[in-house]
């Protein structure tokens, strides 16, 4: 316990609250919030004061990064919560888990927070809290990596709160679980809780922050689907919602509206995008890697385009969603290069066609190999020379088509007549 709690406490006044704000540091202003906190009475003007000294407090400690006494905090004030509504209990037990959340570098705190909570709530049997506070722990586990943890208590939270048709909460879930199964890979999944959550949120009115959330999503998964231009859709109305509210969430549907333009073959829209108002808002390093790939794409250069990587590498491969989509891009990118620049040659050297595409050796040679397996184009690798062969395209006879054809034909006939002879003869 702090120490300011052990001193003696100060009556809960809005004289009290107003020495707080007066206080010449913060660390004075905390301290005086404690000891008003700590005052026994519970008349109602008291219990509003501590209301209001808990939201000042909380927001001090925040600014102070002092996540592990806002932890503390949650534990002191339960004696408080038994004496309060519970829709207020549960609105300060989230604003504090929230205070936490916004001090870097504590997921962790926040896991075991959450786990805390959960076990009080459950011997306090306080249903509506738990699960909201379970819905967050689920969130956390799943940006931790933690799937199977995460999967196992969403798979129980949403029969529980099916039952209870809570859509608000419900619509949370089922977005969590979305997200969840699109990281284990498991697309049919990932769009069926999708759905769900959207059947759900059908029925109520949803925050533009969770309708964003919802559009977020659906772009992702039709990206994942290469259908570029409906994610492009979605994309650009979560960008509109979440740049309404200024939530930083803006700038990732942004980068993926970008990245949409590029897949789609529109690389050169991405400027005009970038320079349009609601793009000036967001310049940063997140909207220059996309317009270095974009400028790369446009040139058709692979130095470039590896250039971009390396100098926007937490921007563009440490975001999973951007790498996905760029590791197909850059193969197609390779491919289209080479087959221009082995157009011209029956015969070509594999060291000759690395050095005009400025890429190693042995990554051309796995990468023309690859093609030949494909039947991008025919030829063979000589090894032993060093060499491309490329074969001319053998020229199909048009009579074989034709001639099959004429067979398949025959067969449908014969089919028909044995068919009729079958009936006549019964």
């Amino acid at each position: 316990m702090s120490s300011s709690m052990e001193s003696s406490y100060l009556p809960a006044t809005t004289e009290s609250l107003a020495k707080a704000q007066e206080a010449k540091d913060a660390s004075e202003s905390i301290s005086i919030l404690y000891r008003v906190i700590q005052d026994p009475s519970s008349s109602a003007d008291a219990l509003r004061t501590k209301e209001v000294a808990i939201t000042n407090l909380t927001n001090y400690l925040t600014k102070e990064n002092r996540a592990e006494e806002l932890r503390n905090l949650l534990t002191q004030l339960r004696p408080f919560f038994a004496v309060i509504p519970k829709a207020k209990t549960a609105k300060i037990v989230r604003g504090i888990i929230d205070a936490v959340a916004k001090i870097p570098g504590t997921s962790d705190l926040q896991i075991s927070l959450c786990k805390e909570m959960v076990g009080w709530t459950r011997a306090e049997k306080r249903t509506f809290l738990r699960q909201r506070v379970e819905a967050r722990l689920a969130a956390l586990l799943l940006e931790n990596q933690e799937y199977t943890e995460a999967l196992t208590l969403l798979t129980s939270l949403i029969k529980e709160v099916r039952r209870l048709d809570d859509k608000l909460l419900l619509v949370d879930i089922d977005l969590l679980e979305s997200k969840l199964h699109f990281s284990l890979r498991n697309l049919p999944k990932a769009k069926a809780s999708l759905t769900a959550a959207r059947t759900a949120a059908n029925a109520i009115y949803v925050p533009p922050a969770q309708q964003g959330t919802i559009d977020l999503q659906s772009g992702i998964l039709h990206a994942e689907e290469k259908d570029y231009k409906t994610a492009y859709s979605y994309f650009f109305e979560a960008f509109e919602a979440y740049s309404a509210l200024e939530d930083p969430k803006a700038i990732f549907s942004l980068k993926y509206m970008l990245l949409c333009k590029i897949m789609v073959n529109q690389a050169d829209d991405v400027a005009g995008i970038i320079s349009s108002k609601a793009g000036l808002k967001y310049l940063g390093p997140d909207v220059d890697a996309m317009k270095a790939v974009a400028d790369a794409y446009s040139k058709r250069s692979l130095k470039y385009f590896e250039t971009a990587l390396r100098d926007y590498k937490s921007q563009l491969e440490e975001d999973p969603i951007v790498h996905r989509h760029l590791s197909s891009l850059y193969d197609t990118l390779l491919e289209q290069n080479l087959c221009r620049l082995i157009e011209p040659y029956s015969r070509v050297e594999i060291a000759h066609v690395a050095e005009m595409i400025e890429l190693p050796i042995d990554h051309v040679e796995k990468k023309l190999s690859q093609m030949i397996l494909d039947k991008k184009f025919a030829g063979t690798l000589d090894q032993g020379a060093g060499c491309l062969i490329i074969f001319e395209d053998p020229k199909t006879e048009e009579i074989f088509p034709a001639t099959l054809e004429t067979i398949s034909n025959v067969g449908k006939v014969v089919d028909s007549l044995y068919m009729r002879s079958a009936k006549i003869m019964a």
